[in-house]
């Protein structure tokens, strides 16, 4: 279950369709995080929504200025609202250039840079708009029937590409019109529903238009009649579609599979469709796994994509793949580079590419030699980049760690020195106490080395005893990197007074690809062992309460909370399992896409070749279960069914083992709504409480 940057689309959704040396920065005007005033420097689950949510940075055309969105939540009313700010590429004051009701989103430069382009729900569907960089004179450009999802202009500006729903499959009252308020569905093929929606009948297409500054006219449907999507459903984004420097070629993402095929298959393509000739032809033929994120060279010869290796394995090694227009053939220049590479940027000379990669639990910024297929790091140090922009001569990326959101900075391409652009949770994190976060190298039963994080509470007492909690992370294949959470928060755990303890576990990446690819068909294996080795050796320090331990964990978390129950020889106190696989049998049947399960269980339980596998299952093991466990799971999660959670909940009940359960009608894998998002926690943290405190 390992998508990269879910979190952030899933947070940008939330908005739209809910309707969704330091050069200090005073933000001048609409930032609610600067007029918060908290009464203790320690976090609490209302703090932690209060935080402004950066994202979508975009440099001006002549690459002066930045512009950038900010999610900020209202918990009284239940919502988000995502307002634009910019700031100069140099430093200084950010200013809020929308301070609107509606929202903003997937916000561009127009190629001129006279205007800003994005999306609002203004006009009611999802339309683009414009105004002046300053934010004035908001201006309605498209009035396409039932909104468009995303949008390029071209190079020249004469054209705008744009996606949107197209319905071609018929619903029960299309088939049955004199039935108007039949309420059911008829499938008879696979993928009926995804991630957390029941197919809608319509696919994502891409179209084209021309565009005189004022509207769209002739728009062209390059998928017609094509029941695939681009982008790639449910979480592919406007990156996967690009147009060429000249204006006459638009590249996209799409995985042309339906039904079955589509469930058993990762193997989407980079296609290239002529604007004048009208013929798509497909570039990655040959390629089997995802082929996504087609970025075109600055001169148009050359294009680089995201590719990974083997169909049907979702948490492959992403390689950086360059294909030559002029020669038709393509080239792998990620062959020796055990990292995945994430968020391709070609600089102005059009020999190197940008991008981030995790090593070691950190995501740094990377550049690729395309003259020499020489691939060196240009940061370092505790963090995360999430994204990367060449400009000129310096680079801008955003980045985030445990004890920091998501801000700006600029970094030096040559040096890799970073200054900070941003400061829009400064005034929050000035009143805020967190704990150290240390670094931790423990061996494994199998005598490897294995990076735990360890984190401490504020104001940490090494004379006092605290209760540990053991982080399990989900993915599985997805690092315990510097990432900070808007639910689970380490510094939010450390400020409850626990010491957390969070693994990389065998089957997370960073650590090159045998351990990654170890944990696949080895569920409840290896990376089990990890886990207690590393509550075992953090619970002999004399801070540790080792009296008093929890494991929690989410997903593949949430599995290895259900395995541990089974499996800890009273190790734990307390347990607290989200969305997680408790039946395997059933969990191979329940989700959505086969791939995944396919690869990583090795295949269908009645395959005798998986029955290793099987009898790995959770819920073989609850005659052992003795410890007390909260259960949570989402309604809305197709990936992993709420029945997973109930039954593992009603077999603790049946056997009489201190649990509860809570259950969100309207969430889905992820909790996304603030309110929900408080009572998570306000839950999570009485359930350790309860069992993990003893009583003063």
């Amino acid at each position: 279950m390992n998508k990269t940057n879910l979190f952030l689309f899933a947070t940008i959704s939330f908005f739209v369709f809910s309707c969704k040396t330091e050069k200090q920065t005073k933000l001048e005007i609409n930032n609610p995080v600067e007029n918060i005033k908290l009464t203790s420097d320690i976090m609490t689950p209302e703090v932690l929504w209060s935080f402004g949510r950066v994202s979508e940075v975009q440099v001006s055309p002549d690459g002066k200025t930045i512009l950038f969105g900010v999610s900020f939540f209202n918990i009284e009313k239940n919502k988000g609202n995502r307002e634009l700010f910019t700031i100069p590429v140099e430093g200084g004051n950010a200013v809020n250039i929308t301070n609107t009701e509606s929202g903003e989103y997937s916000h561009v430069w127009r190629p001129d840079g006279k205007k800003i382009g994005f999306l609002s729900t203004e006009s009611e569907s999802l339309q683009l708009w414009e105004m002046d960089a300053d934010g004035k004179n908001r201006v309605q450009i498209s009035t396409i029937e039932g909104g468009i999802n995303g949008f390029k202009y071209s190079p020249d500006q004469t054209k705008i590409l744009f996606i949107k729903d197209v319905k071609l499959d018929k619903s029960v009252t299309d088939i049955y019109p004199d039935l108007p308020k039949a309420d059911a569905r008829i499938e008879t093929d696979l993928m009926y529903r995804h991630w957390d929606k029941w197919h809608d009948y319509t696919y994502s297409h891409v179209f084209f238009a021309d565009y005189d500054g004022k509207s769209l006219s002739n728009i062209v449907d390059i998928m017609e009649g094509e029941r695939f999507d681009s982008p790639l459903k449910p979480f592919g984004g406007i990156e996967q579609i690009s147009w060429s420097p000249d204006g006459k070629t638009i590249a996209y993402t799409s995985k042309k599979l339906v039904g079955k095929a589509y469930s058993l298959s990762t193997n989407s393509e980079i296609f290239m469709y002529n604007l004048e000739t009208k013929q798509t032809e497909n570039i990655s033929e040959g390629l089997m796994g995802y082929d996504i994120s087609p970025v075109f060279s600055n001169n148009g010869k050359k294009i680089a994509w995201e590719s990974m290796k083997n169909d049907g394995y979702e948490s492959d090694k992403n390689r950086v793949f360059i294909y030559d227009l002029e020669t038709k053939s393509y080239r792998d220049y990620t062959s020796t580079f055990d990292q995945n590479a994430h968020g391709l940027a070609w600089a102005k000379d059009d020999n190197t590419i940008y991008f981030t990669s995790d090593f070691q639990a950190k995501y740094q910024i990377y550049k690729l030699d395309v003259g020499s297929g020489q691939i060196s790091p240009v940061t370092k140090g505790n963090h995360n980049y999430l994204s990367v922009e060449p400009v000129g001569n310096t680079l801008i990326g955003t980045k985030q760690s445990i004890s920091m959101p998501t801000e700006i900075y600029s970094i030096n391409p040559v040096s890799g020195e970073e200054t900070q652009l941003s400061f829009i949770n400064k005034n929050l994190l000035d009143q805020l106490s967190f704990g150290n976060v240390e670094e931790r190298w423990i061996k494994t039963t199998d005598n490897k080395q294995m990076l735990v994080w360890v984190i401490y509470p504020p104001h940490f007492d090494a004379n006092k005893k605290y209760p540990a909690i053991l982080y399990c992370q989900g993915g599985p294949q997805s690092s315990v990197s510097q990432f900070f959470s808007y639910r689970w928060n380490f510094q939010m755990m450390a400020a409850n007074n626990y010491i957390v303890v969070a693994p990389n576990r065998r089957g997370v990446p960073s650590f090159g690809s045998e351990w990654n690819e170890q944990i696949s068909r080895d569920y409840g294996g290896q990376n089990m062992k990890d886990y207690l080795s590393a509550i075992d050796e953090i619970a002999k320090e004399p801070f540790v309460d080792n009296k008093n331990l929890g494991a929690v964990g989410a997903s593949y978390g949430g599995f290895s909370v259900y395995w541990l129950a089974g499996n800890h020889d009273n190790r734990f106190d307390a347990f607290i399992a989200h969305d997680g696989m408790f039946n395997l049998e059933a969990q191979y049947l329940e989700t959505e896409e086969m791939f995944f399960v396919n690869w990583d269980l090795g295949g269908p339980y009645w395959d005798k070749s998986t029955k290793k596998t099987y009898e790995n299952s959770p819920h073989r093991f609850v005659d052992k279960w003795n410890t007390p466990i909260m259960v949570v799971h989402g309604e809305q999660d197709f990936r992993i069914a709420f029945t997973q959670g109930m039954s593992a909940f009603n077999a603790a009940q049946l056997k009489g083992i201190p649990s509860k359960y809570l259950h969100f009608h309207n969430e889905n894998h992820w909790v996304l709504q603030p309110q929900n998002g408080i009572l998570w926690q306000r839950e999570f943290f009485g359930w350790l409480d309860q069992w993990l405190k003893d009583e003063e």
